[in-house]
């Protein structure tokens, strides 16, 4: 019977994971092979939740925790009826893989079984696997699996991301919340056996596949700093296909709580990207050839690499099959004919009967392989209650019937139709006898039938076991486009499987091959498939592991946000949020002060549709610059008439427009053009080149400045417009390369401007400007938000050094958002921001302000306060 912790689902959806129930930790007796320290009541009370809960560790040896839906063991009754008998599943990839992991890594395995132990001997079997097997079973109750496994997973995810979207009337092809509920609560018992056993400092997490892809979120709050991978064993479809996932945001951003994401190509890891740029507005970047997503101060890397065959497996496989002659035997059974072979689970995407229908155009287009072509269809169980099965198989076995009646004859049937399981003694000898694997998935994650066929045919490794090891080596490949495997298989001849006709002339053309040929290419994928096996894939991502997770070691990490929102951030240890107290403190001591502060995004949101001043930042602003030991100036990208006109009551406020090209000391100062060229002709070149782009990119249009052209297309479609802005990059780049300008990129902007102007220039101009005059700034507040900020924060941390500066100058540079920066300090929007320059406001000598009687002791210092 479930417990009373696990129903409330509800909760567990929304992202509310309750600690589990006093009921359950009291029932738990099974010890764990190394944990976090202190009592097993402590993993499981409300306070080990807290997202700061990474204990330190006393075990200093490196293990691999591995979590998958299913443990790689095979289980049996023992004939006695009391208990269970357990053994390795040595065809299991999750098994495979530890090959390549260092000998000294030890390795645990956490997933569920695939049968129904009674409640009653699950104590003792988790016992017993953990002892002889170091697996730690998640028993998950019936009604759980039924919506968690065969609900949700085969009948929500499985189509989906193997691009069949729910068009059926059949309402239990919808999506289904409780269905989703169900399977946030598996994820989370699956997520409790981790925690019995982790040590989260040293150990390395790998989890596997697409039942388990929010899993990653409640580690990831639990351990902040865990070492985590995920490996996507299916098609991640496209993003047009995979937003009609009405939880699409909870599983990217659960996803991108791991330190590394596998796909086994590049076109899975490319929708993945797509996803997140579109929902998310999360762009990758490639570095020194590996792909990583920036996400709150964390590189997530995106690895690509499909997974291999296990050699030694199948070599072993195949001296079974000669030891129990099933070799010789199928050799004499089908004696003077030709084999092409298909192996494929029963499921609506593996296309069989598209290949059935291909050979019958074959037999009836090339008469000549009528009583001499065999296709042997071997159907390998469904693994779970996948939808329209029923249907397939019998189109697949009235398709079989017809072809057979048609072209049978005595002794002769084309199509050999084998529904029912197949050892792997018996698919390897079927393996070796044929002439042609033909694989017709409409879509398929891997499949790596096409890989065990290869080094089948390529025979024992050990010659004196094969009698006709001397004879050439030949395999002939016929696979679908659409499946993983593909872009390895260069020899292969690929087919879109719905093309029946298509089809069937490669078929034709691969038994019709000559021999050398065939040769040939069984050679070049024979030196793949054996190089590239199941053991370089999982040394491949270990090591890429490894290196994702050794940045986020250096940086200090918190979590925020709620339900599937969480998320971990990691910044640099020196990178904190400013303590208006201090700074307050500090502005009090000075006597001569620069604040140097940036406009949109800074004292005004980014999605404000009015962007003129509030009232407050008015105020805010004539405060700071009426006081004598201030001189305020506002850096902006904007143009100087709008500034102008905005900010016109703030009568000794400083404006530098066009990040800097244009800038006034104050509202009755002359404007200087700080930019060393006035020859704008180069804006007869780029503005047509802007032109051609914007014509053709719905949403984009152009901002022509004084100094500056900006092309923008933040209300384009977003995957086209930055596609767009690249192209326009790099084609400005070239028409301009001798012109005295530079072509930037920023946030859904691309701008052209004088090669000589910069937000930093500003700063450094004001510094100097001060430091001429005698009286260097002993206190800098720098506020921006965006790319051309950081130039800005770059000369701030460097002008101390420099000597424009005063030696003992606190300096405040601070940007918007907790980012990545050149900044030390960080406030979290415009709100805090605006509080914070009112805390100064409030401490600042503003007389023309503030109605009092004239001072006339009061002392003058010339203090300038710069808006960037």
């Amino acid at each position: 019977m479930m417990s009373r912790s696990y129903t409330n689902l509800l909760d567990l959806a929304s992202g509310n994971f309750p600690a589990m129930g006093r009921e359950s930790r009291e029932r738990r007796r099974m010890p764990r092979v190394m944990s976090v320290p202190g009592f097993l009541t402590e993993v499981d009370d409300d306070q080990a939740v807290s997202v700061s809960s990474d204990n330190p560790s006393t075990i200093t040896t490196d293990r691999m925790i591995i979590v998958a839906n299913q443990l790689p063991l095979k289980a049996k009754r023992r004939e006695d009826n009391k208990g269970w008998s357990f053994s390795w599943n040595e065809d299991s990839l999750l098994l495979q893989l530890k090959d390549g992991l260092p000998d000294d890594m030890e390795v645990l395995y956490v997933g569920s079984l695939r049968v129904d132990i009674d409640p009653a001997e699950q104590d003792d079997v988790s016992q017993n696997l953990l002892d002889k097997f170091k697996c730690v079973p998640t028993f998950l109750p019936a009604d759980v699996l039924a919506k968690f496994y065969d609900g949700f997973c085969k009948r929500q995810l499985w189509p989906l991301f193997h691009y069949m979207l729910p068009f059926s009337t059949d309402k239990s092809h919808r999506f289904d919340r409780t269905l989703w509920e169900a399977y946030v609560l598996a994820n989370k018992l699956f997520f409790q056996k981790v925690v019995e056993i982790i040590n989260p400092e040293d150990d390395y997490i790998w989890i596997h596949d697409y039942h388990l892809m929010v899993l990653p979120t409640f580690i990831r709050r639990r351990f902040n700093r865990v070492k985590m991978g995920f490996f996507l064993h299916s098609p991640f479809p496209s993003s047009e296909i995979y937003r009609t996932l009405p939880v699409r945001e909870e599983i990217l951003k659960a996803l991108l709580n791991s330190d590394i994401i596998g796909f086994h190509t590049f076109d899975y890891a490319r929708h993945f990207l797509s996803c997140c740029s579109r929902m998310l507005g999360l762009e990758y970047q490639s570095k020194r050839g590996y792909l990583g997503l920036e996400y709150y101060g964390r590189t997530i890397s995106i690895k690509i690499m499909p997974v291999g065959i296990h050699m030694g497996r199948i070599d072993s496989v195949m001296r079974m099959a000669v030891e129990e002659t099933k070799v010789k035997e199928l050799k004499q059974k089908f004696e003077g004919k030709t084999i092409l072979l298909g192996v494929d689970d029963m499921d609506i995407f593996k296309g069989i009967n598209l290949k059935i229908l291909a050979m019958e155009q074959m037999l009836r287009q090339h008469p000549k392989w009528q009583g001499r072509a065999i296709l042997v269809q071997i159907v390998n169980p469904a693994r779970g209650k996948g939808i329209h099965l029923d249907e397939i198989h019998a189109e697949i076995q009235e398709s079989c019937t017809r072809i057979n009646r048609v072209f049978g004859r005595p002794g002769y049937e084309p199509i050999v139709f084998i529904d029912r399981a197949v050892s792997i003694a018996e698919k390897v000898a079927y393996y070796s006898i044929a002439e042609c694997v033909i694989v017709t998935a409409v879509r398929d994650g891997m499949n790596l039938t096409p890989y065990e066929y290869i080094a089948c045919r390529q025979g024992i490794s050990d010659s004196e076991s094969c009698s006709n090891a001397s004879d050439p080596k030949k395999s002939m490949l016929v696979i679908s486009e659409f499946i993983g495997c593909s872009p390895s298989l260069s020899g292969a001849i690929r087919v879109n499987p719905w093309n029946v006709e298509a089809t069937s002339e490669a078929m034709n053309e691969a038994i019709s091959m000559s021999d050398g040929e065939k040769q040939l290419r069984h050679e070049k994928h024979y030196r793949y498939v054996s190089t590239h096996d199941v053991a370089y894939w999982s040394r491949s991502f270990l090591q890429d592991m490894e290196r994702a997770c050794t940045d986020l070691l250096r940086k200090r990490c918190w979590g925020i946000g709620l339900s599937f929102g969480f998320r971990v951030v990691a910044l640099d240890p020196n990178f904190k949020k400013l303590s208006i107290d201090a700074m307050v403190s500090a502005y009090k001591r000075a006597k001569s002060r620069a604040i140097l502060l940036d406009y949109d995004g800074t004292v005004m949101p980014q999605n404000s549709i009015n962007k003129s001043p509030s009232k407050e930042v008015l105020s805010i602003m004539e405060s700071l610059s009426a006081d004598p030991k201030n001189i305020v100036f506002i850096v902006s990208g904007r143009g100087r008439e709008s500034l102008s006109e905005w900010f016109a009551p703030c009568r000794k406020l400083g404006i530098a427009a066009e990040h800097g090209y244009f800038l006034r000391w104050g509202h009755n100062g002359e404007w200087e053009i700080c930019g060393k060229s006035s020859d704008f002709g180069w804006m007869q070149i780029a503005e047509p080149v802007m032109k051609l782009y914007t014509e053709a990119t719905d949403g984009s249009s152009i901002e022509r400045k004084e100094s500056a052209l900006v092309w923008q297309y933040r209300d384009a479609d977003l995957g086209f417009g930055s596609s767009q802005a690249k192209e326009m990059l790099d084609h400005l780049e070239s028409v301009l390369a001798n012109e005295p300008v530079a072509v930037k990129s920023g946030q859904f902007i691309v701008e052209v401007k004088p090669q000589d102007v910069s937000k930093g220039l500003v700063a450094e101009r004001i510094f100097s400007s001060m430091d001429g005059k005698g009286k260097q700034a002993d206190f800098v507040l720098c506020v921006g938000d965006d790319r051309s900020d950081e130039d800005m924060f770059e000369i701030v941390s460097s002008a101390i050094s420099r000597n424009i500066l005063a030696s003992n100058a606190s300096v405040f540079a601070c940007t918007v958002g907790q980012k990545p920066s050149k900044a030390k300090y960080y406030l979290d929007d415009t709100t805090e921001v605006t509080s914070m320059l009112e805390s100064l406001a409030e401490e600042s000598d503003s007389s023309p302000c503030i109605q009092e009687t004239g001072d006339s002791s009061r002392r003058q210092v010339s203090v300038q306060v710069s808006l960037i």
